[in-house]
Order: C-alpha cells, then structure tokens, then sequence
C-alpha cells in the first residue's frame, strides 16, 4: 500500500473521547476517513467509535493513551506505519485544564502535566508523525487553539497554547506540503471549558457536533 492507492485516507484525532475532538472523529468517519482514536480512556473511545459506526464510518482503530506518556507517542507514527503505510490527517484536540491559580501559586506538578500534554505532547506528535504525512497526497493537520491573552489565572494555559501555537507554525513553514489550521473554536459546550466556567450558561455556547463539523470540512474540503 502507498499514498497515492484507492485506500481511504486516514487521520489521527486526539481528545477523542469526547467533547470536540469526538465530534470531529465522527464527521471525519462520515467523510469516509479512517479514523485512529486516541484518549486516556478506553470506554469513552469506544463510544465515539460506536458513533463514528452509527454515522457510517468504518471501525476505528483504538489507541488508549495519556499523552504525558512520552515514550508511547514517539511509537505513534512506526505504529501507523506498519498499520496503514499513510496518515493524511491529524486533528490535535487534546488539552489538560490546569488550574486557574496565581502563577506564584502554581503547584509543580500540576505545571509539569500543562507542559507534558498541552505542549511536549504535540512536539512529540509532529516529530513522529511528520514522515508519514509527507508520504500523503494531501496532508493536513489541525491543532485547537484558542485564547492566549497574559489574563490573571490563565497563565499555564496561555503559555503551553502559545507555544504550540508557535511551534506549530514553525513546523508548517518547514514542511510545506503540509497544511496547517490552528483553529481556535471559540466557546463551545465542553468538559473542558466547564471545568474553567462551571456555573456558566450554556445554551449560547456552540455544540461540539458544530465544531467537529467545521473541522472536517477543514480536512476534506
């Protein structure tokens, strides 16, 4: 098998056990990509793939993972290889939500695991995933973003998402065959964005089902 066969195209979708990067798998599922799953836990994966199954797509390969494990990322991209010769896509929608706190108040350990999965992560997903999506006819990558404004309490999070952000767009310029979104999605109805606003209401918020829609378009439009 090779890039340029009649095989599906395939993407890897962090965060997918739920929220926006779920969403975003079973768009994609419905687009006819293969999608490979990856979230720390093993029934939330499971009920995406049933979703992606029920939408039409087809069986998803499952990859149980905290991204803090550095080792088992770097195994992504030999893994994928032997597995399916081709990634055309990666959809990056996993985040930690360290606590809003002083930046003097920060705990070490909870500024080490912002690092680890919000920022090491995704270096770690590039460098992986790089050769075999320049293998690809139309590689494509989305990363989620969002606000980085120095605001009061959000410091860890602005600085992992900043610096992803940046090494992100440095990644693209070097590989320009690959296409880049850093794609901010704005306010919307997830476990994440609770765990920041509990009390907020939510009905003005976007659903996740919006956002993963709009992300796949980004990816086979």
């Amino acid at each position: 098998m090779n890039a340029n066969d009649a095989s599906p195209p395939v993407a890897l979708v962090t965060g997918a056990s739920r929220g926006i990067g779920r969403a975003t798998a079973v768009a994609l599922a419905r687009r006819g990509v293969r999608c490979v799953l990856l979230a720390r836990t093993v029934g939330g994966l499971e009920q995406t793939d049933d979703l992606a199954r029920a939408a039409g797509g087809a069986p998803a390969t499952l990859l149980p993972m905290d991204l803090a494990e550095g080792d088992a990322i770097d195994a992504i991209g030999p893994t994928l290889a032997q597995r399916f010769a081709r990634l055309d896509l990666l959809v990056h929608a996993a985040a930690h939500p360290p606590p809003l706190t002083p930046v003097a108040h920060l705990a070490a350990g909870d500024w080490d695991r912002a690092l680890a999965v919000n920022l090491s992560a995704g270096w770690r997903l590039l460098r992986t995933l790089t050769p075999l999506l320049l293998r690809a006819p139309d590689p494509r990558a989305v990363i989620l973003t969002g606000p980085i404004a120095p605001e009061p309490f959000w410091g860890p999070l602005a600085a992992t998402r900043a610096a992803l952000a940046a090494m992100a767009a440095s990644w693209a310029a070097e590989n320009p065959a690959i296409r880049l979104h850093l794609f901010d999605p704005g306010p919307t109805a997830t476990r994440f964005r609770a765990s920041f606003f509990p009390g907020e209401d939510r009905s003005p918020l976007a659903a996740p089902d919006t956002i993963g829609e709009r992300i796949a378009a980004l990816c086979r439009d």
